[in-house]
């Protein structure tokens, strides 16, 4: 299969994570983030587990409990802290952060080179989710804006010891662990935090259905087969997509304006996406010789 190909489908998981704003605001009820976030990530993994019948050994328990609050409990809580506390563009600008951040933590954790290119575009394309969402009376919360930063570094985190840690598994049973371990994380956090949930209407469960089956378990799956196929990097410049998806379905569905600065601010975005892909196409070969030697050893 082509890197064109991994790369397309790869973007196809931050492309649907985009309409996450628009189901959670228009479909299911408010004031429940955590105890939602776990109704779409147990209920996924569990799915998948059934589907695939494969568990992970017990040397693989840790690793994938880490990876699974990496990559949801531990970034989904943060995101909707973010969320609650700041406006949504700043949120989204702040989790733009976590393509420099991959950078660097696969710097340190894989070796990869860090190339200048690749930081220009991932801050090029940060600038971009700015144009693109913030406006000027954007106010700031000091805890919201360390929650931003928290999620895009456990996100990132998530990422590249995704790529460091594979199991000899398909990436659907990787995505099941870590949804299943994401979410036995979050219920009992749900359970202190949180009032129990009202009953829910048909909207709430279709709501909950996008969320789960699509939004988590099919496109989770995508992303962890491209974190196998693609540099970090790479996939995480892939990620800027889902803003950008958000803004294109808030215009279309709620009738919200697109601006002349919202439009320069998506074709940075697309371009520092296509620029990323480019760049770092050139460590890709190097870093699946890197990982072929040393994945046994990890």
């Amino acid at each position: 299969m082509s890197r064109t190909t991994d790369i397309f489908l790869t973007a196809l998981a931050p492309a649907v994570w985009g309409s996450t704003y628009l189901v959670t605001t228009e479909a299911l009820p408010d004031g429940y983030p955590i105890t939602l976030a776990a109704l779409r990530a147990l209920p996924a993994g569990l799915l998948l587990l059934a589907l695939t019948r494969c568990l992970p050994h017990r040397a693989w328990l840790g690793r994938v409990f880490l990876l699974g609050a990496f990559n949801f409990a531990v970034f989904w809580v943060l995101l909707f802290i973010a969320a609650y506390r700041l406006p949504g563009g700043v949120a989204a600008t702040l989790g733009a952060l976590q393509a420099m951040m991959v950078i660097f933590m696969a710097h340190g954790w894989l070796g990869t080179p860090i190339r200048i290119a690749a930081v220009g575009a991932a801050a090029t394309g940060v600038l971009g989710v700015a144009l693109l969402l913030v406006t000027p009376e954007a106010a700031l919360d000091p805890v919201g804006i360390a929650a931003g930063l928290g999620g895009a570094a456990s996100m990132a985190a998530g990422t590249v010891l995704s790529r460091k840690w594979q199991p000899p598994v398909s990436a659907l049973s990787f995505t099941a662990w870590q949804l299943t371990a994401g979410g036995l994380i979050l219920v009992p956090v749900a359970l202190i935090f949180e009032p129990p949930l009202p009953v829910l209407s048909a909207t709430n469960v279709a709501g909950l259905l996008w969320l789960g089956l699509i939004g988590a378990a099919a496109t989770y799956a995508l992303w962890f087969r491209g974190i196998a196929r693609l540099e970090p990097s790479a996939v995480s410049m892939l990620g800027m997509m889902s803003p950008l998806t958000a803004v294109v379905l808030g215009w279309v569905f709620l009738g919200q304006g697109l601006s002349l600065t919202q439009l320069i601010g998506s074709t940075l975005v697309i371009g520092s996406v296509l620029i990323g892909q480019r760049v770092n196409r050139k460590d890709n070969l190097g870093s699946n010789i890197w990982r072929s030697s040393t994945v046994e050893s990890v």
